[in-house]
């Protein structure tokens, strides 16, 4: 067993704030958020008057959280906000509001951390001149590594051409783009309770999105963006080879497609949140082992409970695992390994 370095990283945790703010205007919209107290130390988010999740005080509590880190051998952890809070649904107005108050919450909590905690921030992509301002807030004002966005912004793939000026943006700012699944198509298509939706419609989203990465040349036309995909990249480990050889055989694809499915999927990066050994040594070997990073959904409790432990039982080659527990998260972060 390989000795776990202090700086091993996860890109994949999210954060509520303790409190979320009133709306400052007139009427609230009617799925402005907000918090109520539960049992314990959990409080519910509650979105237009229903429980959307009951949360432990991890959300908010940085000892707390620095505490479990060090029980999971993790010495760096990426705040990002529950996807639930991006509000791409909402009017631009107070979807800015709320999210400029989560994004002074995380760097607050990055602060209290002591170098603990990194931040990536929240922007309102239903509106892209407002979501290009709060970008350059987020790495210029806050320090933050870049931003969080959904796999999909109201339905629209995050590789439809009308996002080109916001990922344009990030490429000239260096900012890392973390895509998590949100609101995932196909949910009419499940059978059963409504945790579904984070168990199998997400990663269905997720690889939907990368997809629209690939199909979209979004790295071609951007080599310098470093952008990663949520859940290993979801269903994108079993779609590529079939995108592969579609890329072959259909003229159509061939023309669309600047380069080879498999070689643009190189590019990207994804976390290793896949919950067994032998799924996350397939994406070692479709991806490279320089593109997958240690992500554990961090404090829900469908999260990975040993994120160093999983990456050492898929991954033998002593350098390969530093990359996957270190140097990767580094470079997609844009911070030194050490």
């Amino acid at each position: 067993m390989m000795s776990r370095p202090s700086c091993i990283c996860d890109v994949h945790a999210h954060v509520v704030p303790a409190e979320l703010p009133s709306y400052l205007g007139g009427l609230a919209p009617a799925d402005w958020p907000s918090m109520a107290p539960a049992q314990a130390c959990h409080r519910s988010v509650v979105v237009s008057g229903r429980i959307y999740r009951t949360v432990s005080d991890r959300c908010w509590d940085g000892p707390k959280r620095i505490a479990d880190m060090d029980t999971m051998g993790v010495g760096l952890q990426v705040l990002s906000p529950m996807p639930e809070l991006l509000s791409t649904w909402m009017e631009p107005g107070p979807a800015t509001q709320l999210l400029r108050y989560i994004n002074d919450q995380i760097a607050e909590m990055v602060v209290q951390g002591g170098g603990r905690f990194a931040g990536l921030g929240a922007v309102p992509m239903q509106d892209l001149e407002a979501a290009i301002r709060e970008l350059h807030r987020c790495v210029g004002e806050l320090g933050f590594a870049g931003v969080e966005i959904g796999s999909n912004i109201e339905g629209r793939p995050i590789g439809a051409p009308e996002f080109e000026p916001f990922f344009e943006a990030a490429e000239a700012l260096g900012a890392a783009v973390f895509v998590h699944a949100l609101r995932p198509t196909g949910m009419d298509r499940l059978v059963g309770p409504k945790q579904l939706q984070q168990v199998l419609a997400y990663p269905t989203d997720v690889g939907l999105a990368a997809a629209s990465a690939i199909t979209s040349n979004l790295l071609l036309r951007h080599p310098r963006l470093r952008i990663a995909f949520s859940h290993g990249g979801g269903t994108l480990g079993l779609l590529l080879p079939r995108l592969e050889e579609g890329w072959r055989t259909f003229p159509d694809i061939a023309d669309t497609l600047r380069e080879s499915p498999t070689r643009q999927a190189r590019r990207l990066f994804y976390d290793a949140l896949v919950y067994d050994a032998p799924t996350l040594r397939h994406l070692v070997d479709l991806f490279g082992d320089t593109q997958l990073m240690v992500g554990t959904d961090y404090p829900f409790n469908f999260h990975e409970r040993n994120p160093v432990g999983r990456i050492e039982a898929a991954v033998a080659d002593p350098e390969a695992r530093r990359r996957l527990l270190v140097d990767n998260a580094a470079r997609f972060l844009g911070r030194s390994p050490a």
